[in-house]
């Protein structure tokens, strides 16, 4: 996250910057000329809300940080940041709720942008049985009981693979929002590595007959093997929604199939 104190030329140059593109790129993408983007960014013009907005979109900045850039430039902020517990809200709840039921007997959750766990459906619970309690106390971040070694770490048959996997997903992240918890996240992970697991990441992977890395897990229900997908709410205008994403789990084997629709009967 950028400074607020940053003027909004001065928060405009390090987005364009962050992403790569010069000047001349994003004039042409906003449709604005160079030498006024360039004003903007020495403030030697005042940018108008509009232009904020404008800037903002074509820069792929999160709705978070478009507030900064708002109010870096004298303006109000646009996009609410309401809690999920809003009533406001409510609506956008019971779809994730009902999302995540529609999804038994297989597992899937919600996440935060700081990977806090939201909501899970009742599916996860048998997968975490074998986690440190004291990792499942307060709020939950996915990625430490993921990588802890009192987490999932030494039940995952494949964790070189899965790691690398969540931690590409987590460096992107962090390229995109400079979210200072995402860092700190990110040093916190990397200091879980064991020398084993270091070797196996520097080792060339496996060839695997997959379409996409799986995560496979040693459960009392023999080895599950799980490939996952990403939903997010479309065109949010919700700080909050805008940075939230269901993570839903299906079986990436037959075995697997049954043994969760055998766990979900049983759990019923």
């Amino acid at each position: 996250m950028i400074q607020t104190t940053a003027s909004v030329g001065e928060l405009v140059r390090a987005w364009r910057e962050q992403r790569h593109l010069s000047q001349l790129d994003l004039a042409s993408a906003a449709e604005i000329s160079q030498k006024h983007l360039s004003f903007i960014e020495s403030g030697r013009s005042a940018a108008s809300r509009d232009m904020v907005l404008r800037l903002s979109e074509h820069l792929d900045v999160p709705l978070r940080e478009r507030n900064t850039l708002l109010m870096a430039a004298g303006f109000a902020p646009v996009f609410r940041d309401r809690p999920l517990s809003d009533p406001a809200l409510k609506r956008a709840r019971s779809t994730i709720d009902l999302v995540l039921k529609a999804h038994e007997s297989y597992p899937a959750l919600t996440i935060d942008r700081h990977w806090t766990m939201i909501a899970a459906n009742a599916a996860i619970a048998p997968l975490l049985a074998g986690v440190d309690a004291q990792l499942l106390q307060g709020q939950v971040n996915v990625m430490r009981v993921s990588l802890h070694p009192r987490g999932l770490a030494p039940l995952i048959v494949n964790l070189a693979e899965w790691r690398a996997h969540l931690m590409d997903r987590l460096r992107r992240q962090f390229r995109i929002t400079r979210d200072p918890v995402i860092d700190a996240l990110l040093k916190e992970l990397t200091g879980y590595q064991t020398g084993s697991v270091r070797q196996a990441d520097q080792k060339t992977q496996s060839q695997h007959d997959e379409v996409a890395v799986p995560l496979r897990l040693r459960t009392p229900e023999g080895t599950l093997s799980f490939l996952s997908t990403v939903t997010v709410f479309g065109t949010p205008v919700e700080i909050t929604l805008s940075e939230l994403s269901l993570e839903a789990f299906y079986p990436a084997d037959d075995a697997t199939a049954d043994a969760m629709l055998a766990m979900g009967r049983k759990g019923g």
